[in-house]
């Protein structure tokens, strides 16, 4: 499974690499260490830690939205994967943003996507597709 340097892993759960060094000292978020001995979170601990951290988010704030403007491409890890013998659902946490997409089990299979895998949801109308970059 990947593993996501702590500022990287930061950035994709929307929180600043010192707000997530205090979580992981805390005991909220388990660390590891990656290649190079430094200190990093494996892609499926922060793809569940993203999860709680949205669904804690949607809890905790009842006000109506007002007015919104995002962008159509939205960088997260894959939180869950779903498939059977035709077609596959992929779920991707970006920040606090949840995206579903379903898709063939054969792109699936061949993007590799599996819970902690970093993917980009490409939106559009009711579509979304799912990319994986080419540098993390």
């Amino acid at each position: 499974m990947p593993t996501f340097r702590i500022k990287e892993a930061a950035d994709l759960i929307g929180v600043s690499d010192d707000t997530l060094r205090r979580w992981a000292d805390g005991g909220r978020i388990e660390t590891t260490t990656d290649a190079s001995g430094r200190l990093a979170v494996d892609g499926v601990a922060l793809a569940r830690f993203a999860c709680e951290l949205a669904e804690a988010s949607d809890r905790g704030d009842d006000r109506a939205v007002v007015g919104h403007s995002v962008r159509n491409r939205f960088s997260g890890l894959v939180s869950r994967v779903v498939r059977d013998t035709v077609m596959a659902q992929v779920e991707i946490q970006a920040g606090p943003h949840r995206f579903v997409s379903l898709l063939s089990r054969e792109a699936a299979d061949e993007l590799g996507l599996e819970p902690g895998v970093l993917a980009v949801a490409a939106v559009k109308a009711t579509n979304v597709s799912i990319e994986i970059p080419a540098i993390r």
